[in-house]
């Protein structure tokens, strides 16, 4: 696959963050209150990302209108001065820019960064995932108002860093399921962000986390992990983090182990479908099968790396698996309702990237 479809989508896609970013209610609010009188708005709270239902979508929603905002190198919509060039159209880009913009200050970022600190477990590990990642895109952009966007969230990252140093120190286990505190889907993009931002004592403490957590883990029950509410599978994202972590020979002796038997009837890698698009919940299996799509694309990139037999037999497996979690999972945004479309767009484009990757 290339470009293509994420070029068809990205208009759809914008209006999606658009939409978003202009939608504070209806809002699912997790602040904890000290006193009765402690009632504040999720504006107050959160003056930059109060929007898209609550805060951790509406910072995966402020990624994407970045990345809609500017191409990566060497796609089909790289600038002829050898710059990037938005996904969409001027008019749509000069909006996204305007809403993005109107949020991303120094002053609405600094009133996030104390309750971040304020809150040392607030939105862990998810929440933070995307919010590195979004600043990871910000500060390596070539595009001088996106780097400056990178700079307002500078302190956030580093409220980050110090967060996820002591939390890892601490937690001799990780969290599996397949939600929001799963570990190793947000550990995975917060090490991407830390390594691409500089934050090495962070970085490091990740993949020090990592080896303890999933270093040894064998004979992963992938036709047990799924229950009705995930939108995560926890064996493939802990995979996805290993690949990371471990060389290319190294990844697929311990993907082999992790994975066993791993076939194209395997239940882990079988797209699901939802019953009521207006459920919140049920609708996060539309986001299992766009992180699957996006996790099988990268964990066959680290196989291709590896000249072993298991790797080239889990890659054929893994391949033909692809296309069809991919697109059961882009079908979610078909719907239109907003249980969906507050989140689900940023999933469709990171796992769109993903296969994009693979040509």
């Amino acid at each position: 696959m290339d470009n293509d479809l994420r070029a068809q989508a990205a208009p759809d896609y914008a209006a999606v963050v658009l939409g978003n970013l202009s939608e504070p209610f209806p809002h699912s609010a997790h602040h904890t209150q000290a006193s009765a009188d402690d009632r504040p708005t999720p504006e107050q709270i959160h003056p930059a990302f109060y929007t898209s239902f609550d805060w951790h979508s509406c910072v995966h929603m402020h990624w994407l209108g970045v990345s809609l905002l500017a191409s990566t190198a060497g796609s089909p919509l790289e600038a002829s001065d050898g710059g990037t060039a938005a996904w969409v159209d001027a008019p749509t880009a000069a909006s996204l820019r305007e809403a993005l913009g109107a949020n991303l200050t120094t002053a609405k970022l600094a009133v996030e960064r104390d309750y971040l600190m304020a809150n040392p477990s607030w939105e862990r590990p998810y929440g933070w995932a995307w919010l590195m990642r979004l600043a990871a895109t910000c500060s390596a952009s070539s595009d001088a108002q996106i780097r400056e966007w990178g700079t307002a969230l500078e302190p956030l990252v580093d409220a980050v860093a110090e967060l996820s140093v002591a939390w890892m120190a601490k937690a001799q286990y990780p969290v599996r399921h397949g939600l929001h505190t799963n570990a190793a889907f947000g550990v995975g993009y917060m090490l991407d962000a830390f390594r691409s931002l500089g934050r090495d004592d962070a970085a490091k403490a990740c993949e020090e986390a990592v080896l303890g957590w999933f270093g040894n883990d064998r004979g992963w029950p992938g036709d047990w992990e799924i229950s009705g509410q995930d939108f995560l599978s926890a064996g493939l994202s802990e995979a996805d983090l290993m690949r990371r972590i471990l060389s290319a020979d190294e990844f697929a002796a311990w993907f082999a182990d992790f994975l066993p038997g791993l076939s194209t009837e395997s239940r882990i890698l079988q797209p699901v479908s939802v019953t009521d698009e207006t459920d919140g919940y049920l609708v996060h299996l539309h986001g299992l099968n766009l992180t699957r799509a996006g996790q099988v694309a990268r964990i066959i990139t680290a196989l291709r790396g590896s000249g072993s037999v298991e790797a080239s037999a889990a890659v054929a497996v893994l391949s033909e698996a692809l296309d069809p979690l991919l697109k059961a999972g882009l079908s979610g945004l078909e719907s239109g309702d907003f249980m969906s479309t507050h989140w689900l767009a940023s999933f469709a484009w990171d796992a769109l990237g993903s296969v994009a990757a693979l040509d």
